[in-house]
């Protein structure tokens, strides 16, 4: 059953949202150049207003592995993601710092990031089209890959359906898909949830897809003031 993980909060409103919703996963963004950016301080609060069953994923492009240790163990975060440049002695050092799982995203252009994503030391990893484009890759790419991995890249209502019944990823990330005006959880906001069991029936009147336990509806939720 596919997973998903809704990246990019930064509200109090948001994490209701996702209380409400209960994906898997929730991603902070702590990349300083990020819209979706929020500071450890900002994290932490948040944090202890999630739900205890969704897993907070820390998203960190290129940042000290002692820094990233410190939310980890301190609980701010329950996953490390490693969106920039890092390596393989990058991931051994973080592994000595704490026991948390990482997860290593792999901008998929060439044949080589396959090749490199499926080898991987870290405990997941996460196939995108770079650090935050927003775009989806050729998913004809991946479609022989043999390691369980986090799809992310531009996904949406628009084709998250089609992900899933081609590709299987253990999870979706969606973060800008779920967005209006760069805001999560506005009002007549069309949402992606992760819901059903799998049932392979496609109402289009409500447009929900129960396959992959996934429902895919349109509902309205008030806008926060926050």
């Amino acid at each position: 059953m596919t997973k998903m993980k809704l990246c990019g909060l930064f509200r109090p409103c948001d994490i209701d949202a996702a209380n409400e919703l209960k994906p898997e996963y929730i991603g902070f963004v702590f990349a300083p150049k990020s819209r979706r950016y929020v500071t450890p301080e900002e994290a932490a609060e948040l944090k202890k207003l999630l739900d205890p069953d969704i897993q907070a994923v820390g998203v960190f492009v290129n940042e000290a592995a002692e820094r990233i240790a410190a939310l980890l163990n301190k609980g701010i975060i329950d996953i490390a993601q490693l969106h920039g440049v890092e390596d393989e002695n990058d991931i051994n050092q973080l592994r000595t710092l704490t026991d948390k799982p990482i997860i290593k995203a792999f901008c998929i252009k060439e044949s080589e990031d396959i090749t490199d994503a499926e080898s991987c030391l870290a405990d997941y990893i996460l196939l995108d089209s770079g650090e935050g484009t927003g775009t989806v890759f050729d998913w004809k790419k991946i479609q022989n890959i043999q390691r369980p991995y986090f799809l992310a890249g531009g996904l949406s209502i628009d084709n998250v359906e089609n992900a899933v019944r081609q590709l299987n990823p253990y999870a979706v990330d969606v973060s800008s898909g779920i967005e209006t005006d760069g805001l999560k959880i506005k009002r007549k906001w069309r949402h992606l949830l992760l819901l059903s069991e799998r049932k392979n029936d496609y109402d289009e009147s409500k447009r929900t897809l129960r396959d992959s336990r996934w429902t895919v509806y349109s509902r309205n939720i008030d806008e926060c003031s926050d």
